[in-house]
């Protein structure tokens, strides 16, 4: 597929992708993302020709008008979606291939100085949740999930959905809506949730084989209550 044809491609996944387009004239002026791959399109396809100082000052250009970073030797598939786009980093040897995704905040990005593969993949149908960062040369699996302010420092298999700080793998498989972002677990909560029915089950148990421990904790209850209300005063 040639450049022009991909980039029309480009602008009528829109349509595909947010129900929030009502006007092709909304394509020209709300879409930052659309704009960004566009002209990345062009600036990677002068970039492979040894073009590369011009396919930099292009993208410098698109940086100052898009506020999307998006490195001219990246490379970047079709109908790739670029939601709203403030704050969007897309390292040198980045991949994302078909169909993807990317809201605003995204950073794919790497943690080494070494040359190489050093960005990540991300795999065709992927999404990544508004703020999530995807740091060095691992893959994001097809149709999986990132949750929104993740930081993701570990491969993501094929079909699960990660969320955290760092991101951990907690569901298999996800809803086929990618904007079902309300549907993510909180992991913190039911973590929370484990550990207070865990301490209830404990103390069910001391209560039952030691009521001498009980009277104990309603008594430092009392000075507790005494004390605030002391203070108070």
């Amino acid at each position: 597929m040639g450049i022009f044809a991909a980039i029309k491609e480009d602008f009528v996944n829109v349509y595909n992708n947010d129900p929030a387009i009502h006007s092709r004239i909304e394509l020209f002026f709300n879409y930052p993302g659309v704009w960004a791959v566009s002209w990345y399109r062009i600036a990677n396809a002068l970039y492979k020709r040894n073009f590369r100082r011009l396919a930099r000052i292009i993208m410098g250009i698109n940086q100052f008008f898009t506020n999307i970073d998006i490195h001219p030797a990246a490379t970047i598939g079709r109908r790739v979606f670029i939601d709203h786009g403030t704050g969007v980093v897309i390292g040198e040897t980045a991949v994302v291939e078909d169909d993807v995704v990317i809201y605003q905040g995204v950073t794919l990005g790497g943690v080494s100085l070494v040359p190489g593969k050093r960005h990540p993949t991300i795999k065709r149908g992927a999404v990544i949740g508004a703020g999530a960062k995807v740091l060095g040369n691992i893959t994001v699996g097809a149709e999986a999930k990132v949750g929104a302010n993740s930081v993701v420092v570990k491969a993501v298999p094929d079909g699960t959905t990660a969320v955290g700080i760092p991101a951990h793998v907690i569901e298999k498989g996800r809803d086929k809506d990618p904007f079902s972002h309300n549907k993510l677990p909180d992991i913190n909560k039911e973590m929370f949730e484990y550990l207070l029915r865990r301490v209830a089950i404990l103390e069910h148990a001391m209560v039952r084989d030691n009521k001498e421990i009980l009277d104990q904790e309603i008594e430092l209850e009392n000075i507790y209550e005494s004390f605030i209300k002391a203070m108070k005063n």
